[in-house]
Formats: structure tokens, sequence, C-alpha cells
């Protein structure tokens, strides 16, 4: 027979399948064994009797163990005590790889099971959160591509910085010294002065030495840099991203999502336009909540969380203090002290999610800003060409896809939203 996914078996009640994967739970007695099977769709109960059975299945079903992978035959019906209200009367059972004693059991701690992630991930909860990212990640892809941008592929090793020295990974290269990227900016900048409007789904490396549930060392950014936009279009661009994303998460992932105790109906509420104040009236705010920042300290965590009790949409912030942004970003005439800039902050705690801004033109600016920042200015000459040569107003930002990920999927560590997490205390698997 024709080996079918597990999910397709549930519209199969009454007939005869084939389904393969692995032993997820196994229970039973001397006479049945109940089987829960799992694949990359679902889980589905099998039952093994053993009078109805040949002696080398019923020896398959006692022998088989915890994440063993088999192959299975047997017809489906309906079962409402069955975790998925079906369930397969077992006619074959195949062992194609046991399984030894599996390392992980319920009372574990979690830094045990970061240990074992590469055995971790099979688990349903971070499938369902791998399924959710991957329908991230094609969802940023479309929208893109529907607004009729081109997909670029940044460089990995640069040889300078872009949001500050004190978060490099310096790289060895052959008798030089590199960098791993923070962010694929100043190479999209010089880009869409032939494409105008590109994209990029890439990693970024930032040498934070950070240990909160929402940092990591190595992430992904979704990046957009578009020519003859300002500040209004990408704030608009982000709205509409960030929608479109969780529209798309819950139209295509809402059994994942209930997998993971999440409120999908809050999720659909969450559609442009969202509230938007200046980094001014965040402090005025704070202050009302008894917190007080001196003005031109950036946001902490602390204080976005608390700003974000305010809120139960996306929150865009804009004009911060031009001494706590990057050097790209454009003092704003109308508002002196601060930059032409946005920083879009997710509810519930789970921070920035986007950061971007409308870039400078001005080559003066530029120099004074990186110099400003300890920078030498000669790293930057190829930069500073695309300002020389025909510079246009542009604009863009990077959204992290891991807080996406974790806000979606209401998790507790952003570790969860990656398949493999890197972090100041952790390399390994």
């Amino acid at each position: 027979m024709e080996f079918i996914k597990i999910e397709d078996a549930f519209n199969k009640e009454g007939e005869k399948v084939a389904i393969r994967g692995w032993v997820y739970r196994k229970r039973g007695s001397n006479q049945r064994k109940f089987l829960i099977i799992r694949d990359s769709t679902d889980i589905i109960q099998c039952l093994v009797e053993k009078n109805q059975v040949d002696n080398q299945t019923w020896e398959a079903a006692e022998k088989i163990t915890i994440e063993s992978s088999c192959e299975i035959t047997g017809t489906v019906k309906k079962d409402e005590r069955a975790p998925t209200g079906y369930e397969i009367t077992v006619e074959t059972l195949k062992i194609v790889g046991l399984a030894e004693p599996f390392p992980i059991t319920k009372d574990v701690s979690p830094e045990f099971l970061y240990d074992m992630r590469h055995l971790w991930l099979r688990s349903r909860r971070l499938t369902a959160i791998m399924k959710i990212r991957s329908e991230v990640f094609a969802a940023i892809d479309d929208y893109y591509r529907s607004h009729k941008f081109y997909e670029v592929a940044p460089p990995i090793l640069t040889p300078t910085s872009c949001e500050g020295r004190l978060t490099l990974f310096e790289v060895k290269y052959y008798n030089k010294k590199m960098y791993l990227t923070q962010t694929w900016q100043l190479y999209a900048e010089v880009m869409i002065h032939s494409l105008e409007k590109i994209y990029c789904n890439s990693p970024a490396f930032r040498a934070e030495k950070s240990k909160t549930s929402r940092h990591l060392s190595e992430f992904y950014m979704s990046e957009m840099e578009a020519a003859w936009e300002g500040l209004d279009d990408i704030i608009k661009h982000g709205e509409e991203l960030v929608s479109f994303i969780v529209q798309r998460v819950v139209e295509r992932r809402s059994k994942e999502l209930k997998i993971l105790g999440q409120d999908v109906e809050k999720l659909r509420r969450i559609k442009p336009p969202f509230p938007r104040i200046t980094y001014t009236e965040a402090l005025e705010i704070l202050k009302k909540d008894g917190l007080e920042v001196e003005w031109g300290k950036d946001l902490r965590t602390i204080e976005e969380d608390q700003l974000m009790k305010h809120f139960d949409k996306p929150l865009i912030v804009t004009n911060y203090p031009s001494k706590v942004k990057a050097f790209y970003m454009p003092d704003d005439p109308k508002n002196p002290g601060t930059v032409l800039c946005y920083d879009m902050l997710a509810p519930e705690g789970y921070g920035e999610i986007i950061g971007g801004s409308q870039r400078s033109n001005d080559i003066e600016e530029i120099k004074r800003k990186l110099k400003r920042d300890g920078e030498t200015i000669n790293k930057y000459q190829w930069y500073l060409d695309s300002r020389r040569y025909g510079a246009v107003p542009h604009a863009g930002f990077g959204l992290g896809v891991e807080r996406v990920v974790s806000w979606i999927c209401h998790l507790d560590n952003i570790k969860d939203a990656i398949p493999f997490p890197r972090t100041i205390k952790r390399a390994y698997p």
C-alpha cells in the first residue's frame, strides 16, 4: 500500500491505510497495546490486539520503544477517547529503527531539555512552534513579493560595524579581521539604487552579554529597504507586514496555536492601524505609572513592558533621541535632538519586534555620527559613495523573526522560537 500522512488518515474512516512515523506514547497490557504514532502532520492512536494479529506483529508491539520508527497498516475508525478522535486497528506493525531508552522523561529541567535539543525538537510543542515559524517566513515572502520587492542575499562576513562595535563577533578571515553581520542594512542601502525595493531573510549576530528571555546571539532578521520612501511609508509597511503575518498564521496554523494554548481570537484583532506615540510621549506615560526615565536614555525591557500594559496591539514609538540611535538615522528638523526612526513594540511583554528609520543622505551628518560612535570613516567610504552618486530618499526596517514567533506563540522564552538557540551561555548542541 501507499503510505499516507496521519492527518490524511482522519479522512479515511472505515478504510484500510498505511502510515509511518515514530512512537510518541505507549501503554497497554499483555493482550493489547495502544501506540500513539506521530509524523510531521499529527498524531493518531493505534490499537494492537494480540488475538487479531500474527505473532510477528504482536512481538513487534511488545518490543517497540518510545521514539522507535515504524510502519503500520490497519483500518481507521472514529474513537472520541483517542487523543485526536481517531484510531487505527492495526493489522501489521514493522519496526524500522528500534530506539534505545529515550532520555527525555516528564520530570527534567529546562536546561536538560536545551542540552537534549536535538531530541526535544520531536516534541509536539516544538513541532508546532517550528511549523508556525515556517509559516511566518512564508508570509514574509508573500507580503514582499506581492508588493514587488526583490529578494537579496546579503553577506554574512562584513568589514565594518552597523549597530555598534560592542556587539560585534570577530572572525579570522585569512590574514584579516572580519565580523559576523549585525544587519544587512549598509549593503541594502547601496543596492536600492539598482533594484529600488528589496528585502531579505537572513541570520544576524549580536554579541550582547544579555541573559534575558528575549535575547539571542544568533537570530533571523527580515529586513527591507526601499528607495523614494520615508518614515511614514515604512511605518505603513511594518503595520501591514505584521498584520499579514499574524492573520496568515491564524488562517493556516490555528491547530498549532491551540496546541500551544494561544488565544486565536486575540490574534485575529491584530490589524492596522496600530497606535502611534513619540518617545517623549512614552516617557510621559511611564512617569504617570511611577517610572521616571531621563530624557535621552533608551527604553529598557522594564520600561517597554510597563508601556505595553496600556496597549493590546503592537505600538509604534517614533522620534527616539539621536544619541541612542545609529549613525545612519537622520535628525528630525521638526523635533530637535531626535531622529526619524521608529520601533514597534509587541503586546504582552515581547519587546521590540521592528526597528526602522529613514536614512540620512547628508554625508557630513553621517561622518559626524560615525566619529561620535568611535568609527573609522575610511572604512565606510564605499557606503558613502551611495550618497555621492545619485542619492535618493530611502528608508527601511528590520523585523526580528524570533521575537515575532515568540509573541504569536505566547512563548516564555525566545530560545524556543529557533531550532538551535545560541546565547551567551549556550552553544550546544
